[in-house]
């Protein structure tokens, strides 16, 4: 179906859900509990949920004493493999309140670019939701190189969104919408909807958010929901505290408009992936 505003979300049929490293990681940690609140909320009306997590390389961190985030790419992956398992038994242990399993579901911007590697993933996702496995989805760090990096998960979000047809992708982050300009910056004023092809003129644009251990931010928030509303996702865009309220369907965010509600249609249907994916 078309979800073509806020109030519409409770009865989506998929969705997917976004969070940032910042929002599951070090002292935000205990924020996971909140969101599995929210994701077994919309699991209970029989919603399809996806959930793209960052945060393996944060989470692994403390685990390898280190001073901070490393920059060589061998170290990186050490830490990722190490906070994937320890991000993934988080999420379970939360999730076994509600009784739902969780499935692992790591992925490379080469899977995506590959029919045949692209088709094994869309199959493998659609049985785990038929079978009401809630995936959790991760770029899949400890194989991937910068050739074949998806740079970000919030453009993994996008894809994942269009891959599977969902009707609403959600971007979360520590900020609760999209504003005019870094919302802690004098004048800077919530942006409450964004209509499809809307060019954002005269919005200044932040970079990563102010925890810094992740690799996305307002820039690739933005390109992230434009990919999926064009391919005929809706997309919200708020902070991860926010997150019952958004799937609730309450007024939070910034709304991204899916192009197809001007053409009366709904989300592109999987197979119309491949345009996306090749941009």
């Amino acid at each position: 179906m078309v979800i073509t505003d806020r109030s519409l979300v409770p009865s989506a049929r998929r969705i997917v859900v976004k969070v940032g490293s910042s929002s599951v990681s070090g002292e935000n940690a205990h924020q996971i509990g909140p969101l599995v609140d929210a994701l077994a909320a919309a699991h209970a009306r029989e919603t399809q949920v996806v959930l793209v997590s960052s945060g393996a390389i944060a989470t692994g961190i403390p685990y390898l004493s280190l001073n901070g985030r490393p920059t060589d790419l061998a170290t990186q992956q050490a830490a990722a493999a190490v906070g994937q398992n320890v991000l993934i038994y988080r999420y379970q242990d939360s999730l076994d309140r509600y009784g739902i399993v969780a499935g692992q579901v790591l992925l490379t911007a080469g899977d995506l670019e590959n029919p045949v590697h692209r088709s094994n993933a869309r199959r493998a996702m659609e049985r785990l939701l038929e079978l009401r496995i809630l995936p959790i989805v991760n770029e899949n760090d400890t194989v991937a190189t910068q050739e074949i990096r998806f740079g970000d998960n919030d453009r993994l979000a996008a894809l994942v969104a269009t891959l599977i047809g969902a009707d609403l992708l959600v971007l979360l982050s520590d900020v609760d919408a999209l504003y005019t300009r870094p919302p802690h910056q004098p004048g800077a004023q919530r942006i409450d909807f964004v209509a499809p092809g809307d060019p954002l003129h005269g919005v200044e644009i932040g970079s990563t958010g102010p925890a810094g251990v992740g690799t996305g931010g307002a820039v690739t928030k933005i390109s992230a929901a434009r990919q999926a509303a064009e391919a005929g996702s809706a997309v919200l865009l708020t902070s991860t505290r926010l997150v019952r309220a958004a799937l609730s369907g309450e007024h939070v965010g910034t709304w991204f408009a899916p192009a197809s509600t001007e053409a009366g249609s709904g989300p592109s249907a999987p197979h119309g992936f491949d345009a996306v994916a090749e941009i």
